[in-house]
């Protein structure tokens, strides 16, 4: 028996991590959902369509007697086999449904006849989903942010993740933040589970270091296809920020060991006898992403030199034939953008320093003070 009573205390679940079982059709599911919850239907995607359409046509008594019609000893016997799965594996989870309604009480119903107790989330998706809404404008307005700037290729998401208090938006995204910024899957979680990460994130940082602030990655509005929501955007463009120092020799084999040495061992796993070409296609494609930006002349000189760097690297598995054009990428474009934009509107530096020397800055001084 489970000792757990129907809940609405979504700081606990969240906070703690508990697991969730969630009870939509998939396509529901697919829409948005939360970081540690397994969608476990009760209807599938076309079950929930037709019972949907009776609900709209005939009131929800039909409805529901419909779906007591789609529910088949054998389709019965199969969701009761996989939720009873779930319950064996996270005896100290939930589950709910879109509003914690219908769906949610007839799974517990089913359940509970087979001998099992497991609550439910009351207000279900909707009012969590609300609630991390909620949630995130007041992290917007209580935690104090600093954002880690530095030129492109200066390794700022790996001092990041070296820091105790942060939120790492492009690992959320999964993402680069940059033209070069997809992976060989290049599969980013929909809008809705981004928010939903992030607000989490910010409230397990406020549940556990209330007077702590946050540092963040210098951002632009959007992280790939992932859209920073503007308040939280606004309150990065408005923070302080310190600058990472790094040698152009240094943010060139950075470069190169993210985008190159880190990407051709995954595509060649991933891609087998393709990899070559797949490789090629995400290197000189997303140099295409930036042709009009850089010019005629400078994006051939960039193209032809990637190029030979590839022919290089599948002859002889070496990546250093990238640090010509990388560093023609860096002195001839995204250098002088950083400084016009810097120029356009000059940002609060307060510290700038080696990535020794912000670390030990910001053990120090991410606090509450704003």
């Amino acid at each position: 028996m489970n000792e757990l009573n129907d809940t609405n205390n979504y700081l606990k679940l969240f906070v703690n991590d508990v697991p969730m079982m969630d009870v939509r059709a998939p396509v529901e599911f697919d829409k948005g959902a939360f970081p540690l919850a397994q969608n476990v239907p009760l209807l599938d995607d076309e079950q929930r369509a037709e019972i949907g359409k009776r609900y709209k046509d005939a009131g929800q008594d039909e409805a529901i007697r419909l779906g007591l019609e789609l529910a088949t000893p054998e389709i019965r016997r199969q969701r009761l086999q996989q939720w009873k799965h779930f319950v064996e594996s996270h005896p100290r989870g939930y589950l709910y449904c879109f509003r914690g309604g219908l769906r949610s009480r007839t799974t517990q119903a089913w359940l509970k006849e087979q001998g099992v107790d497991y609550p439910l989330i009351k207000g279900g998706y909707k009012a969590m989903r609300n609630f991390l809404l909620q949630q995130l404008e007041l992290s917007i307005e209580q935690i104090p942010f600093t954002i880690l700037s530095g030129m492109t290729g200066s390794g700022k998401t790996r001092v990041l993740q070296k820091m105790r208090f942060h939120v790492d938006l492009e690992g959320l995204a999964n993402h680069r933040g940059s033209a070069f910024g997809r992976d060989v899957y290049d599969i980013q979680p929909t809008q809705i589970n981004w928010e939903n990460q992030l607000s989490i994130a910010c409230l397990k940082h406020r549940h556990h270091h209330p007077h702590r602030g946050l540092m963040l990655e210098d951002e632009g509005k959007m992280i790939g296809r992932i859209i920073i929501p503007p308040g939280f955007y606004q309150k990065m463009v408005e923070s302080p920020r310190v600058f990472l120092k790094r040698e152009l020799d240094d943010r060139v084999s950075i470069i190169r060991e993210d985008y190159i040495s880190r990407n051709w061992p995954i595509y060649q796993q991933h891609h087998a006898q393709d990899a070559e070409q797949k490789f090629s296609d995400f290197v000189l494609g997303n140099l295409t992403r930036i042709r009009n930006r850089l010019g005629g002349e400078r994006y051939q000189q960039v193209f032809d030199s990637f190029s030979l760097a590839l022919e290089h690297l599948f002859e002889s598995g070496k990546s250093d034939g990238f640090d010509q054009g990388i560093r023609l990428l860096l002195t001839d474009y995204y250098d002088p953008m950083y400084q016009y934009q810097l120029k356009k509107k000059p940002v609060d530096v307060i510290f700038r320093g080696t990535e020794d020397e912000i670390l030990a800055w910001a053990a120090q001084h991410i606090s509450a003070s704003k």
